[in-house]
């Protein structure tokens, strides 16, 4: 495939905002960890004090410099090659956890990285031009079309059933809850922040486009889809390990983006059989990659906690993995974890406190242990 001027310009600030990006999660995290430990109410279970944490902020400020690029890479660029390039955040998130959120990263889950970059290098190399656009009336002729209308229809349908249904229920024991809903208000997010962008771009050039309607509900749609997308991105950052949230939420988001580009942009018309298999066998990949760093980084975790507690009993593991337990970090102290399992609200007054370290299998006693016959 031949890169064009604007393709170049578009890879280069997709690579930028990668970075930025990748960063952001790292800042945010720790953000929410300060906050969390200040008034004790997590992102993940309602709180908002992150906002009154400055460190939070400069998280936001860093991502919203990568949305910027990113945002304009769009008007450059097809979904299909800016999207991929996303991968990269994957690696310095990954990376700068291990270092700086002492999140571990085993030699497996590196390796689950360089596939991600593997698969997003051989979607690269075999993505399409884009193809010209000359209004923002061409684009809404797009969006109008009657099969990307069902696609937004299914999507919408999906939130609101994520939100309402399963937010509540297993939000915070399965990951896929929270990264679905930021993936599927994600995919809609790019095709209106593509259609914003091109509109810019050629009111730049001379044509302007901001006097059409279609602009300003393309503008909606962007903020809309980006403060929901922001309010359950924190909640799944606060609530799972910074490492498994952003290989998963990169997978759904890429993979929902190029659907969504290619019903709308018709992004695979033209092309040959063979660019579009190996398109998606480059998703393959990049998907492998995904599973092999979650798999070893939730077998660390498994392992690490084994070795590091003393055995519960059947009914103690039962509270904890009813989802009622959760993690608090000391920050002052990265390496230690405290679990933590309250009992339902007849016994308001019986709680379990269990501390463990990583770095040693030295078991810490337990604060208070109620006795287990009342569990």
């Amino acid at each position: 495939m031949g890169f064009s001027t604007d393709n170049i310009k578009g890879v280069v600030l997709a690579l930028l905002s990668s970075g930025f990006i990748g960063g952001s999660f790292i800042i945010k995290k720790k953000g929410l960890r300060r906050a969390a430990a200040a008034s004790g109410v997590r992102a993940g279970f309602g709180g908002y004090s992150y906002l009154f944490e400055p460190l939070w902020w400069l998280g936001m400020v860093t991502m919203i410099v990568g949305e910027v690029a990113n945002f304009v890479a769009y008007a450059f660029a097809p979904a299909v090659l800016v999207t991929p390039l996303g991968a990269l955040s994957i690696i310095v998130s990954a990376v700068l956890a291990h270092f700086i959120l002492k999140e571990s990263l085993h030699k497996l889950g590196m390796l689950g990285c360089l596939m991600c970059i593997a698969g997003s290098v051989i979607i690269v190399i075999h993505a399409p031009q884009e193809h010209p656009i000359t209004s923002v009336q061409e684009i809404w002729s797009m969006a109008t079309q009657s099969v990307f209308l069902l696609y937004t229809g299914s999507v919408v349908v999906l939130v609101f059933i994520l939100i309402f249904h399963f937010s509540p229920r297993c939000g915070h024991t399965n990951v896929l809850v929270f990264t679905g809903i930021c993936s599927l208000m994600g995919s809609l997010s790019v095709m209106s922040v593509k259609a914003l962008g091109t509109s810019l771009r050629l009111t730049f050039e001379g044509k302007n486009q901001l006097i059409y309607p279609e602009t300003w509900f393309f503008m909606l749609v962007v903020a809309t889809c980006v403060m929901i997308q922001m309010v359950y991105l924190n909640k799944a950052l606060d609530t799972f390990n910074t490492a498994i949230v952003s290989p998963i939420y990169y997978v759904m988001f890429t993979t929902l983006t190029i659907l969504a580009s290619v019903i709308m942009f018709k992004d695979w018309d033209g092309q040959s059989g063979g660019n579009i298999i190996s398109e998606i066998c480059g998703f393959i990949v990049v998907l492998s990659g995904t599973i092999l760093l979650h798999s070893t980084i939730e077998f660390e975790r498994s392992s690490s906690f084994r070795g590091g507690c003393t055995p519960l009993s059947p009914s103690l593991s039962a509270h904890l993995c009813s989802g009622i337990g959760d993690y608090i970090f000391n920050e002052e102290d990265p390496s230690s974890e405290i679990l933590y399992s309250r009992k339902q609200d007849s016994h308001p007054s019986s709680e379990i406190l269990y501390s463990r370290k990583q770095d040693s299998h030295e078991n810490i006693p337990g604060l208070k242990l109620p006795d287990l016959r009342d569990l």
